[in-house]
């Protein structure tokens, strides 16, 4: 990948973050009181997760859960919305995705990037394989290829091929593509669409 996109994605990730960050403040302030306000803990929920080439950081989201549960790292367990342990102001913001708003804290800090692979827990990472592995070699995003391609209702090795993929095939013209997806998503509040990898690109050989 060319050191000219990596540059200008860094300088695109920080002017984002930061006007996002700035525009945004009351209604990060008012979704953290409605937090405090609704359940017990804090407002936001902070995680090692790693990076890229495994570099262990804090990511932040705003709390949806409460305080009583207990986190399992198996990416194939995923919370839906009628969980009991998911609050009424939680299932509010998973669905709209609100819960991700912090983390463009971490896009400043460049911790993370505005398009990449999903952060993932170091337990996880410690179960990689060479093939998994590779999905560290950019920074994690907020958003990305495996979410406006299904997300949480792929599976995990579905999911880490659309990471892989996007890898091997990032640009401008893939990141613009998939922020105006998930954009989208984000206003109409609906599920993104499933598509599995191997349906899209049934003969796609992805790097070993």
């Amino acid at each position: 990948m060319s050191k000219s996109y990596e540059i200008t994605k860094r300088i695109f990730d920080f002017i984002v973050a930061l006007v996002g960050l700035i525009v945004l403040s009351p209604f990060i302030l008012l979704i953290y009181l409605l937090i405090r306000l609704t359940s017990k803990g804090g407002g936001f929920y902070i995680q090692d997760r790693a990076g890229k080439d495994g570099r262990i950081f804090r990511m932040i989201k705003f709390r949806t859960m409460y305080i009583t549960h207990k986190h399992d790292p198996n990416p194939n367990i995923v919370i839906t919305l009628d969980n009991a342990d998911v609050t009424p102001v939680g299932r509010f913001l998973r669905k709209f995705k609100l819960d991700e708003l912090p983390q463009l804290i971490n896009v400043l800090r460049g911790d993370m990037s505005l398009v990449g692979p999903r952060p993932t827990v170091p337990e996880q990472v410690e179960k990689y394989g060479q093939f998994e592995r590779q999905r560290l070699k950019v920074k994690p995003g907020i958003t990305g290829l495996a979410q406006v391609n299904g997300g949480t209702a792929l599976t995990w090795p579905e999911r880490i091929e659309w990471d892989v993929y996007y890898v091997h095939h990032r640009s401008w013209l893939m990141d613009l593509k998939i922020l105006l997806q998930t954009f989208i998503a984000l206003l109409v509040g609906t599920e993104r669409r499933v598509r599995k990898f191997r349906d899209v690109h049934p003969d796609k050989k992805l790097h070993e």
